[in-house]
């Protein structure tokens, strides 16, 4: 069964997600935020409100969720609420367990053997555990890379990656540099992005009596609303056609996304890397199941104090907002841009291809407590109930001979 909306962050959720046409819970059974954070909300939504008026009364959603996200100051992820782990919306899979980064450090290092060496990139680093991690483990495992980039446009971010590191490697931090922009052209190295592309602004489509329409966010006396017209984005139109072309038309009512953006994401990425590879994680589909008829409300969720819910226009700056990768469409582009599909395969075959068994041999089980919480973060990394099979990680490489160990269990690249 293909339910209409499914969370993959660790979020709590209704135990029937079929039991209205928007999973999740609704908006009114959310914890009601603390007066600051009412407040800080209430500013970006005047200045959504300011922005709106000046461009006619209504923006496209993808404009909208760029701005509950990252306006400066102000949106989801350039202000300063703490965002991930327990405290946060939303745990991600390196805030779980070390054993995250220390699978991911064997493949990197299978990478950096076979390019003499390199640098690495971390895109959207989140709180720098991801980033700390690796560093030890590539220590550990002798094959630090040159330098460790990290691409980050949150300065709120950045500060919370440099406490990381200085507090648990601080005799790394002098090969880490933050980046405001993608590297200079001949980058050599391993790029990695963890949970980056479901926060890319998506844009919204439905399938109307007179063709293919476009969402837009308005105003109304009771806030923020949707609202479908004809499509002004351009090749939005195209790329729902095109769609519809491959997989047979939508019918009459279907809504959902597309993400517009990541194309020349990985056009610019592909641009800048001369030799190297890339492993995007995230939760998403094959063009096929992404597009099924029955998730015939697209896969568009919000994150707040670790409930999900899919009311992305209330609450601004103070919720995540997300949609699922679809990723036939990031491994076309990949080859487009001058990549090759080096592997796609679920998070919990890239975990056992990079050694998962051989690291759990290494706890001892006589330390009950430290195992029984071991075995708990790898159920959580890896079980298909929670985001084993939902996480997948694809590679785009260029100049990469070898196969990658991430996908030598099973390779799923034909379903792309």
């Amino acid at each position: 069964m293909i339910h209409p909306k499914e969370s993959t962050r660790q979020s709590v959720m209704p135990s029937n997600p079929l039991q209205s046409h928007h999973a999740g819970l609704r908006p009114t059974e959310l914890p009601e935020p603390a007066a600051e954070a009412r407040e800080h909300s209430n500013r970006l939504t005047g200045s959504i409100r300011a922005e709106l008026a000046r461009s006619g009364g209504r923006m496209p959603f993808d404009r909208f969720m760029e701005l509950a996200l990252y306006a400066p100051g102000l949106g989801y992820y350039t202000a300063g609420a703490r965002k991930f782990g327990e405290a946060g919306d939303f745990v991600t899979a390196p805030e779980i367990s070390p054993l995250f980064a220390r699978c991911l450090a064997r493949q990197c290092r299978q990478l950096l053997e076979e390019l003499a060496g390199g640098d690495l990139l971390e895109v959207g680093a989140g709180t720098g555990v991801l980033a700390t991690d690796l560093l030890l483990e590539l220590e550990a495992l002798q094959m630090l890379p040159e330098r460790y980039f990290i691409l980050e446009v949150s300065p709120d971010l950045q500060q919370r990656q440099r406490e990381t590191l200085t507090l648990r490697a601080a005799h790394l931090l002098d090969r880490v540099q933050w980046l405001d922009a993608m590297p200079e052209p001949g980058f050599s190295g391993v790029v990695i992005a963890n949970e980056l592309l479901d926060a890319m602004p998506v844009s919204r489509f439905t399938i109307a009596e007179s063709g293919v329409q476009e969402g837009f966010v308005r105003w109304s006396d009771e806030g923020f609303e949707h609202h479908w017209d004809e499509p002004v984005t351009p090749g939005l139109k195209g790329a729902v056609t095109a769609l519809q072309a491959e997989l047979g038309p939508f019918a009459v009512g279907y809504v959902s996304e597309l993400n517009l953006r990541a194309g020349p994401w990985l056009r610019s990425l592909a641009q800048r890397i001369g030799r190297g590879a890339v492993l995007l994680i995230d939760y998403g589909y094959p063009g096929a199941e992404y597009y099924h008829p029955q998730r015939s409300m697209g896969t568009l969720m919000c994150h707040y104090r670790h409930r999900a819910h899919d009311a992305p226009l209330i609450l601004p700056g103070l919720q995540d907002i997300t949609a699922h990768v679809d990723f036939s469409s990031i491994a076309k582009t990949g080859l487009d841009a001058g990549f090759e599909l080096k592997g796609y395969t679920t998070q919990a075959h890239f975990l056992l291809g990079c050694g998962l068994d051989s690291l759990l041999m290494e706890s001892d089980p006589n330390e009950i407590e430290s195992h029984i919480t071991l075995m708990q973060a790898v159920k959580r990394l890896t079980m298909p109930t929670e985001m084993g099979e939902r996480f997948k990680v694809i590679a785009l490489g260029k100049g990469i001979e070898s196969s990658l160990m991430g996908f030598s269990l099973r390779d799923l690249s034909g379903r792309l």
